[in-house]
């Protein structure tokens, strides 16, 4: 079984930026794609960022290109995302995802394990 864990996220004013985390409970992580996934008060879950196994591969939503970097370090079995020039807009609960390939997929649907999730708030 397969556990993941989400951590910093946080308060911050517009334009600042926030680092979070994912960490796996699980030896074999370079074996799995992995993803962040967010979703906002009334609306439903979006995917973010994906990332290969190997980290060679990533892959965005066009509100967060630029701004957001997906990145992970398999040796940690940890996962990572930098959030730079953060908008109101970006507030929302993030969860991390694995998945039982080595891609990523931004469905959903192609992830078997989840985060509980951390809360990012962006104020104006």
């Amino acid at each position: 079984q397969v556990q993941l864990a989400e951590s910093g996220g946080g308060l911050v004013q517009a334009g600042g930026s926030l680092r979070l985390s994912c960490a796996a409970s699980v030896r074999a992580f370079g074996g799995y794609g992995m993803g962040w996934f967010r979703q906002a008060p009334g609306k439903e879950r979006e995917f973010v960022a994906g990332i290969s196994w190997d980290g060679a591969t990533t892959d965005y939503i066009d509100s967060v290109k630029g701004r957001f970097t997906i990145s992970r370090d398999n040796a940690k079995s940890t996962m990572y995302l930098q959030m730079n020039s953060l908008k109101p807009e970006d507030t929302a609960a993030y969860f991390c995802a694995g998945a039982r390939h080595s891609w990523w997929s931004r469905a959903a649907s192609e992830y078997t394990y989840w985060g509980q999730g951390t809360q990012v708030t962006v104020s104006s």
